[in-house]
């Protein structure tokens, strides 16, 4: 297998919800596609070049997949690499502004860097990280 990821999906309860809730964070769509099949109803976000976020409902998951959907917030976190310490607060104050829930308030890290997190809607962990050893590209 070639290490790479070119599809990060999030179970959500409520499509319409989550949608409001991402583009309010900037993130551009087309909106929700796929509501002419039964469990088909989904939506992309292109991040960067070859990387989408979609938000596909957890009972189309679960239909899909045969497994019940449990959760738990700490499975996994999404990390958001920035360029410095204001950009940190300026991103955990914008998901604040579109509902999101601050878990952990940006603040120094053990490791000599500066991060925060917040859960989206349906509780996804995004941490937000100025990570002075791993700047983000362009």
């Amino acid at each position: 297998m070639r290490p790479s990821v070119s599809v990060i999906t999030l179970s959500v309860d409520d499509l319409e919800r989550s949608l409001r809730f991402y583009r309010a964070m900037g993130l551009m769509t087309d909106g929700i596609i796929g509501t002419e099949f039964e469990f088909g109803a989904v939506v992309f976000f292109e991040l960067q070049s070859g990387l989408r976020l979609a938000l596909w409902p957890r009972k189309s998951i679960e239909h899909d997949t045969g497994l019940s959907a449990e959760r738990s917030a700490t499975e996994f976190t999404l990390g958001h690499n920035v360029r410095s310490r204001e950009e940190v607060d300026a991103v955990m104050a914008e998901a604040e502004s579109a509902g999101a829930v601050v878990v952990k308030p940006a603040q120094p890290t053990f490791w000599g860097g500066y991060a925060g997190y917040f859960q989206d809607p349906d509780g996804h962990l995004w941490e937000v990280v100025w990570n002075p050893a791993i700047m983000p590209g362009e």
